[in-house]
C-alpha cells in the first residue's frame, strides 16, 4: 500500500492528509506528518500555549468570507469538536450569521478621532492608477513593487490604511499580490471599512480549525510526529521524472533516514512565515537573533541547481522588508474592553480591526469574537506592521520593547482617561512576538520564484503552503493553503474531482460596479 509523507503541519499540510483520506482513499496509518516544533498547525497556534497569569500568545487572526470555496469543501466534511452533528464549515457559516461585523471605528487618526471611511479618500489619478494596476496583466509586473504603481498620496487613503492592515500589505510588497489582491476580493470593496464581509471562527482558528481536522486525522490513524524535522530529501537520478527516493529527518536529535517506495506521495510546505518567531514577555522584548528551522533550509537544499523548485532567496533574504510583530494582551479585568466599547460604539468583538493611522508602528488591534477565554480571562491582540520604527510614545523601535511598553504606546493612541489607562496598564499582561518572516510570501518576486504545485516532470514530489504557486489566488490565507494541498493530492493522483475555481467577482459586472461606486465616494 503507498505511503504519504508530508513534511510540515500546518493547514496545508492537515488539508492534504484529508484530502488523500477523503478522495485519494488512502488508509490513515499510511499517513505520516514531521513536523519540527512540538505543537501542531503551523501558523494558527494561537491558545496552545498560555494561561491566564503568564499571558496567552496569538500570533496572528485567519480572515474568512463566502467565496473561501476550497475551504467549505475542506472543512464541510469536517465535525466541530463541541457537536459531531455540526461541520465546521456550517459552524463558520452559522456564526456569520449570528455575529457579523458591523466595524464603524475601522480607522482611528493622531488626535484619537474615529475616521469616517466612508470616503477611501482617493484623488482622481489615484483612481485611475487603481484600474491599472488592476487591468494591467500579471506578466508585466514581474519583481515590481506596489510603489512603482502608485503615487506617495496612495499610501495615505482611507483606503490603502484598510486595505494593507487587513492583508499585512507593505508599500515595497509584490505589485502582483497587490493585484491578485485586489481581483480576489473586489466584491469586499462595498464592505471593506464594515468589514461585514469578512467571516470569523467562533473562536480563535486554533480550536475552530486546527484541533477539529487534527483529531478527524488521528481518528482515522494518520501519524503526526513532534520533534521531528526533514533536513533533505534525495531524488533519483535525472531530471525528467524527479521522483523522491529517500527521505532524511532529525527526530530529538537523531539522525533518521526513510526510504520512499515508487508509489509513496512526498508533499513539502517549503518556507515557512512564522519561522524563527521569537516570543517576549510582559518586561522584556522578543530575542533579537532569531533561529531558522530547516522550512528554509530544506527549500534552499532542494532548489540549488535547479529552476523548477523556485527560488526561496527571494523570500528568505529580506528579514527587514518582511518582518512584523504581534502582541497578545491578557488580563482579567473588563475595563479595557467596556472602555473600547464605550470608544467605538460597538460590542466586543463586533467591531473588527481597529487601525492607528497616526501611529508610527502602524498599530492595529482587534478583539476576537469571543474575547473571554475558557480560563476565564480576556484575551485581544494587535500587530505593527513597521516594527523597525521608533514609536511615536516609546522612542525605541517596535522589535526592542517589552509587552508593557507596547501597551503603552496602544494606549498613547486611544482617548482613554488617565485612571482608564493606568488601570489596563496595572491589570494586563502583554506578550509580544516577533516574526522575521512574516510577510515574506507578499515580497517582490518574478514569476517563477515560486514552483508549481507539482512541478513539470514530478512523478511523486509535491509543494504545498504559501510559496507553492496557484495562479489568481492570493498568499496569506487559508484559502491558499487550503487549495495548494487540494490541488497536490489530485494532481500526483490524477483524479477526476479538481479544486473548484479562483472566484473571479471581476468577470461580474455588479461586483465592478459596486466596486467602482464605493472607489468614487467622497
Amino acid at each position: 500500500m503507498a505511503k504519504a509523507y508530508l513534511v510540515g503541519s500546518g493547514v496545508a499540510a492537515l488539508a492534504a492528509a484529508t484530502f488523500l483520506i477523503r478522495d485519494g482513499g488512502f488508509d490513515g496509518a499510511d499517513i505520516h506528518l514531521f513536523e519540527e516544533r512540538r505543537e501542531i498547525g503551523g501558523g494558527p497556534d494561537a491558545d496552545a500555549d498560555g494561561t491566564a497569569c503568564a499571558g496567552h500568545t496569538m500570533r496572528g487572526g485567519r480572515m474568512f468570507e463566502a467565496e473561501f470555496r476550497c475551504t467549505h469543501d475542506l472543512l464541510s466534511g469536517i465535525p466541530t469538536l463541541d457537536d459531531p452533528s455540526v461541520s465546521v464549515t456550517q459552524h463558520i457559516l452559522a456564526g456569520h450569521e449570528d455575529f457579523a461585523r458591523d466595524d464603524i471605528a475601522r480607522l482611528v487618526d493622531g488626535d484619537g478621532k474615529i475616521v469616517d471611511t466612508r470616503s477611501t479618500g482617493f484623488s482622481e489619478r489615484e483612481r485611475l492608477e487603481l484600474l491599472r494596476c488592476l487591468a494591467t496583466p500579471e506578466g508585466h509586473l514581474d519583481g515590481k513593487r506596489i510603489t512603482d504603481c502608485f503615487g506617495e498620496h496612495f499610501f495615505s487613503t482611507n483606503f490603502w490604511f484598510m486595505w494593507c492592515t487587513t492583508f499585512a500589505f507593505q508599500p515595497w510588497h509584490s505589485a502582483i499580490e497587490f493585484r491578485r489582491s485586489l481581483r480576489r476580493f473586489l466584491h469586499l470593496f462595498p464592505e471593506l471599512s464594515s468589514m461585514s464581509g469578512i467571516h470569523r471562527t467562533r473562536c480563535t482558528p486554533y480550536p475552530s480549525i486546527v484541533r477539529p481536522l487534527t483529531a478527524w486525522l488521528r481518528e482515522r490513524g494518520v501519524t503526526l510526529h513532534t520533534g521531528c524535522h526533514v533536513t533533505d530529501l534525495h531524488l533519483a537520478p535525472g531530471r525528467r521524472n524527479t521522483t523522491v527516493k529517500t527521505i532524511c529527518l532529525s527526530r530529538h536529535g537523531r539522525d533518521e533516514k526513510i526510504t520512499v517506495a515508487p508509489d509513496d506521495l512526498v508533499l513539502v510546505t517549503n518556507g515557512s512565515v512564522t519561522d524563527a518567531s521569537s516570543v517576549g514577555s510582559h518586561t522584556a522584548a522578543p530575542s533579537p537573533r532569531p533561529h531558522r528551522s530547516d522550512a528554509w533550509l530544506l527549500w534552499n537544499r532542494l532548489a540549488r541547481g535547479r529552476d523548477d523548485f523556485g527560488n526561496p532567496a527571494a523570500f528568505d533574504k529580506h528579514m527587514k522588508e518582511s518582518r512584523g510583530e504581534s502582541f497578545t494582551v491578557t488580563t482579567e479585568d473588563p475595563v479595557f474592553l467596556k472602555a473600547l466599547e464605550e470608544f467605538s460604539g460597538r460590542e466586543s468583538g463586533k467591531g473588527g480591526l481597529m487601525t492607528f493611522t497616526g501611529s508610527n508602528w502602524l498599530l492595529t488591534i482587534v478583539v476576537p469574537r469571543r474575547p473571554v477565554h475558557p480560563d476565564g480571562a480576556s484575551v485581544w491582540w494587535g500587530y505593527g506592521l513597521f516594527p523597525g520604527r521608533a514609536g511615536d510614545h516609546t522612542p525605541k523601535p517596535m522589535t526592542m520593547c517589552s509587552g508593557r511598553e507596547i501597551l503603552e504606546e496602544v494606549l498613547h493612541h486611544l482617548p482613554f482617561d488617565e485612571p482608564v489607562a493606568a488601570r489596563v496598564l496595572e491589570t494586563s499582561t502583554v506578550v509580544p512576538c516577533l516574526m522575521p518572516y512574516l510577510n515574506s510570501q507578499f515580497l517582490a518576486r518574478r514569476h517563477d520564484d515560486r514552483p508549481t504545485v507539482v512541478p513539470e516532470g514530478s512523478v511523486n514530489l509535491a509543494f504545498i503552503g504559501p510559496f507553492a504557486e496557484v495562479p489568481d489566488d492570493v498568499v496569506s490565507t487559508v484559502e491558499y493553503s487550503v487549495r495548494t494541498a487540494w490541488t497536490a493530492v489530485a494532481r500526483l493522483l490524477r483524479l477526476d474531482k479538481q479544486p473548484p475555481p479562483v472566484h473571479k467577482g471581476h468577470h461580474d459586472p455588479r461586483v465592478l460596479a459596486a466596486a467602482l461606486e464605493t472607489m468614487h465616494r467622497r
